[in-house]
């Protein structure tokens, strides 16, 4: 058939599904034929004559239920059955919205057609080679029939399989088949199954040099039906995440890539913080395969222009704000298309960019309080670590100034502002961040912003401001003037049991306890900073009973600010006490700090 040049033809008989009664009833011998596979035509051929005389018994006392389990003449609209579907289309009653796929049921002749292929794959006995044509043949018969069997809940499997199995021009020829309604199939449980497996086939032949074209002429057409309404598609948990794989796959990153699907984890944190990233927690931007970067900005743009008017409700969606997230990132360092694309994902109008203003200062404020919303705050962070200069300037000083410390108290905004402080450019948006933040380390440790606050340390080391300033703050943030410095560490130590307790001048190590994350974050950036800034601490660690650097040394997050004050500036003698001082009563753990030094 035109776009399926197997490179070896299998001659086979061909028997019309929807013939007489009697050649459907010997469907199974068919299959069995067009494999030229003997044990399957053997099976079947013994079971032809016994479903022929049961032909007429089974029609008669047919229920209302076909073998699939579906409702015999029924049909139903495509929905991701949550609800998404209904929301996201009420707000885009004004684009041009296609048309509801209706799904019809799986004939049954066909159902017993992929029945026995995937029992004949579950047996085993078939090679490689003729596993190939097996899948190629039966993705023929799929034409037509795509989305009836893409969705269906257990031939989706079988679908998957041949999908995995067949070679590039059947892969190729499948897709183009159903591109037009490959969003309804994306938007199905099942069905995002198959369009997930199809991308990742297609994206094992990308590095094949001659079969570039056919790929890229397949996207195309799948990313043309795409632009035409992303939204329902961009909305849905199912269709969200095959967009993000057509994204990848478009760029040419691994599709499964964690990076590039919203996951956050630890590597952002580590950067944030200036600590080192893992090669196991690598940057998967840097193993770039082969991509269509002119299908990526056909598809990211397309994507834009459709949804634009329907902006707010992208921004607040949790699935369409992790498309919006991939986008970004995959277009990271492609300043031209971001100081396109940023400036609408924040509302602002044409007129304002037709003037080269990237803030539209009328819904600054709305934009703002819109940063509480979960999913906005998470895009939020991805459009500061991704922007232009320029442009992060610009919603610094127009968009963010003067509300950086209403954001920092709410338990998404604050995320936006670690954000903010992270991806700082220069000195002087820094001095604008710490004019705001600089005398509230107290009220945002006592919130439970200490993210904000290890932030805050970590910009003013790496750009070398500020650094005495805050490591004052903290100090006066966990103590107060009358008393000694020998709490800090402690109380840094375990941040949330401090902060919590009533009585703090009756506050006392919590034995047994896990320390506090980010308190032990923060404590490691501050012994990096010189010695002369950074004493109170030294005397405050140097101080602790020997029992609690003990209790440190045994806690991976404690034997880690161990670690950071034994690499410090501080002096040789003021180490040394403090491993003297935990082994005079403990020798049995010597070994356990002298490890540390």
């Amino acid at each position: 058939m035109a776009g399926n040049n197997r490179s070896k033809p299998t001659k086979y008989i061909y028997i019309s599904f929807w013939s007489t009664t009697k050649v459907s009833l010997s469907s199974s011998l068919s299959v069995a034929v067009r494999f030229q596979h003997r044990k399957l035509a053997s099976h079947c051929k013994s079971k032809l004559w016994k479903q022929m005389k049961m032909g007429k018994k089974a029609k008669k006392g047919n229920s209302g239920f076909d073998d699939n389990g579906y409702k015999k003449n029924a049909t139903s609209q495509v929905t991701d059955g949550t609800g998404k579907f209904k929301k996201s289309f009420k707000h885009h009653q004004n684009s041009d919205s296609q048309a509801p796929v209706i799904r019809k049921q799986v004939e049954p002749e066909t159902a017993k057609y992929f029945s026995e292929i995937a029992n004949l794959f579950e047996s085993q006995g078939v090679d490689v080679e003729e596993r190939s044509v097996i899948c190629g043949n039966a993705l023929e018969e799929a034409r037509g029939k795509e989305f009836e069997l893409a969705t269906d809940y257990i031939i989706s499997n079988t679908l998957q399989t041949l999908l995995d199995g067949c070679n590039l021009d059947n892969l190729c020829s499948f897709l183009r088949g159903c591109a037009n309604i490959i969003p309804a199939i994306a938007m199905d449980r099942s069905g995002s199954h198959v369009a997930e497996t199809a991308f990742k086939s297609l994206a094992r032949h990308v590095q094949d040099t001659e079969a570039y074209t056919i790929i890229e002429e397949t996207l195309k057409m799948i990313c043309k039906v795409i632009v035409v309404n992303p939204l329902d598609l961009m909305c849905n948990c199912y269709g969200s995440h095959v967009l993000r794989s057509l994204l990848c796959l478009c760029k040419g990153v691994p599709l499964d890539s964690p990076e590039f699907h919203g996951a956050k984890g630890s590597k952002v944190l580590a950067e944030r913080l200036n600590l080192k990233v893992s090669h196991l927690d690598g940057n998967d931007s840097q193993h770039l395969q082969q991509g269509f970067p002119s299908l990526l900005k056909f598809l990211v743009s397309g994507m834009m222009n459709c949804t634009k008017e329907d902006m707010k409700t992208l921004q607040v969606d949790q699935y369409s704000s992790l498309v919006l997230q991939t986008a970004l990132k995959l277009l990271g360092g492609n300043d031209q298309e971001l100081l396109h694309i940023i400036p609408v994902l924040l509302g602002c109008n044409k007129e304002n960019l037709a003037e080269g203003k990237f803030i539209d200062m009328i819904i600054a404020g709305e934009t703002v309080e819109s940063m509480k919303e979960p999913a906005f705050s998470h895009l939020m962070e991805v459009i500061l670590e991704v922007a232009p200069e320029s442009l992060y300037n610009n919603m610094l000083t127009k968009l963010l100034k003067n509300s950086l410390f209403e954001l920092s108290s709410h338990p998404c905004g604050n995320f936006v502002v670690q954000a903010l402080i992270s991806h700082a450019r220069t000195k002087d948006q820094m001095e604008l961040i710490w004019e705001e933040l600089g005398l509230k380390f107290a009220d945002l440790l006592r919130m439970g912003r200490s993210g904000v606050i290890a932030s805050l340390i970590a910009a003013c080391q790496r750009f070398q401001t500020h650094e005495y300033k805050c490591c004052e703050a903290l100090a006066t943030a966990v103590g107060s003037k009358n008393e000694t410095s020998k709490f800090i560490v402690p109380r840094i130590l375990f941040l949330d049991s401090y902060f919590s307790y009533d009585d703090k001048s009756s506050w006392s190590w919590p034995g047994g306890a896990k320390m506090h994350v980010m308190g032990s974050l923060i404590l490691q950036a501050i012994f990096k900073f010189q010695s002369e800034w950074i004493q109170p601490y030294i005397l405050s660690i140097t101080s602790m009973d020997a029992e609690h650097v003990l209790e440190a040394a045994q806690d991976a997050r404690g034997a880690r600010v161990i670690e950071a004050f034994l690499a410090s500036d501080a002096s040789t003698k003021q180490k040394r006490r403090l491993v003297v001082n935990a082994s005079v009563n403990y020798e049995g753990y010597v070994d356990i700090l002298g490890s540390l030094q």
